[in-house]
């Protein structure tokens, strides 16, 4: 932990020998940072309405999917923030504690005493908890307890790796878990990246190539936008035109025709047809909403977002 202006920010390093000295990585967590307002982190109205309308939920399982370093954690962390009441029993199971919470029973993840996910959500379960978070779902033990736990009255939020939110399904249903089971306990799935934002002291208006922006809304048919801007650089943003970062997000909530859809031999395409008929957006989608009111770059949303499916 670090000392800052009186507050303390924790530095996690890590250090690699190579031909030409020592390659450092420093993740910064900072709770100034990491906890943020719903607003803050970049929820549109109608998607904080879904995210909540899943949260709000007494119990069942809530999945964040997206790559490492796509505010998973800060997602979770403000979600439980909210939720942790002082009527609400809320614990963590970690690998690692990205940052201590006086609000949650935060337990962390220890291979030496074999305390794995698994055994920490099993272990939790005797300790009469109305919300659990598991860090991560990587095996099919984890996901039975969390399942389990889901089945006995509990909403149990967790993360995995996919690209899209109905890819979470698929991946569950790769790691052994019945299709049935997932029918009767997934809430929803939001999938997430992080696009970095246009600097205000600086950003320029810009008339987009109107080819440009159809690859980034293809499959959908939108006008381009007159209020996009672009990145231009100041001693504000270090000259790089960028300050900053929010989240896109595509939320999927698992609605009855949704959940008919889930069965051993899932078909993706249908799903995903089925969510954006309910109103789901996809990641590329969230981020030309951002693109169109001047918050980001069209650049920065293709970056970082995979190709939209068919809708």
């Amino acid at each position: 932990f670090l000392d800052v202006y009186k507050r303390q920010v924790e530095l996690r390093l890590s250090t690699l020998p190579t031909a030409f000295g020592e390659k450092m990585v420093m993740r910064i967590f900072d709770p100034e940072v990491l906890l943020k307002a719903f607003d803050q982190l970049g929820f549109s109205s109608d998607d904080l309405r879904r995210w909540q309308e899943m949260t709000r939920q007494p119990n069942g399982i809530i999945l964040v999917t997206g790559p490492t370093g796509s505010g998973k954690t800060t997602t979770l962390y403000t979600t439980l923030k909210k939720l942790a009441t002082s009527e609400v029993n809320l614990c963590t199971i970690e690998d690692p504690i990205e940052m201590v919470e006086p609000a949650f029973n935060q337990m962390q993840v220890q291979h030496n005493i074999e305390l794995s996910f698994a055994a920490g959500v099993r272990a939790l379960m005797r300790q009469d908890p109305d919300i659990i978070m598991i860090g991560e779902i990587r095996d099919l033990e984890t996901a039975e307890m969390a399942i389990q736990a889901a089945l006995t009255g509990h909403l149990v939020l967790s993360t995995l790796h996919t690209n899209d939110a109905p890819s979470a399904i698929s991946r569950m249903l790769e790691l052994g878990v019945p299709h049935y089971l997932l029918k009767a306990t997934i809430l929803g799935v939001m999938a997430q990246r992080l696009v970095r934002t246009l600097c205000p002291h600086c950003k320029a208006p810009i008339n987009l190539n109107e080819t440009d922006w159809q690859t980034l809304t293809r499959p959908w048919q939108a006008p381009v936008p007159p209020g996009a801007h672009q990145a231009v650089g100041c001693v504000e943003c270090r000259d790089t035109g960028y300050r900053g970062r929010a989240g896109v997000y595509e939320i999927m909530v698992m609605s009855d025709n949704i959940k008919a859809l889930i069965s051993a031999d899932l078909d993706l395409t249908a799903m995903r047809r089925q969510a954006f008929k309910e109103g789901t957006r996809s990641l590329r989608l969230s981020g030309a909403q951002k693109v169109s009111a001047g918050l980001t770059t069209l650049e920065e949303v293709l970056r970082v977002t995979p190709q939209s499916e068919q809708r």
